[in-house]
């Protein structure tokens, strides 16, 4: 049971840090503060226009990039806990690595729903679902490549 366990430690770890950022630590307020003056300075004529829609853009991007990091922690932790298969592709552990990333998404907006400075939105849901997804694409390429660790001995 233990050996079992040990798949979903770098998941859970994951699931922490999502979890931490949704309070007021990872805000726009606070990410603003950040990313305006770093902004201005690579671009020192950016109009307020411009700056407010490149630090959305940087924050959904942040969104995709989390919840795909989590759909690769989520599958490898199936594959290692619950359905080891000599296959380096198996279409359970990725459609239920990408559900379960996609609920821990749901979650994390109505967790944010709850903090005074964040707001939950279905659009951010969509968009973590849509970076999950894509990670998951990108795994499913990379599983095709002759270097991909996790192919079993005896296949091209």
């Amino acid at each position: 049971m233990a050996s079992r366990l040990r798949w979903w430690i770098p998941a859970w770890i994951w699931m922490t840090g999502i979890f931490i950022g949704s309070t007021d630590a990872l805000s726009s307020r606070r990410t603003s503060r950040i990313l305006g003056p770093l902004l201005r300075w690579l671009i020192p004529d950016i109009g307020p226009e411009t700056l407010d829609a490149v630090q959305w853009g940087v924050r959904k991007l942040g969104h995709c990039t989390e919840f795909g990091i989590l759909a690769i922690l989520l599958w490898l932790a199936l594959r290692g806990s619950h359905w080891r298969r000599t296959d380096p592709w198996d279409r359970r552990s990725v459609g239920v690595g990408w559900l379960l990333a996609a609920v821990y998404a749901v979650s994390d907006e109505w967790h944010q729903s709850f903090v005074a400075t964040r707001q939950g939105q279905a659009m951010d849901v969509l968009i973590d679902a849509s970076g999950a997804a894509v990670a998951l694409l990108l795994l499913s390429w990379i599983a095709g490549r002759r270097w991909w660790p996790f192919r079993p001995s005896g296949t091209s």
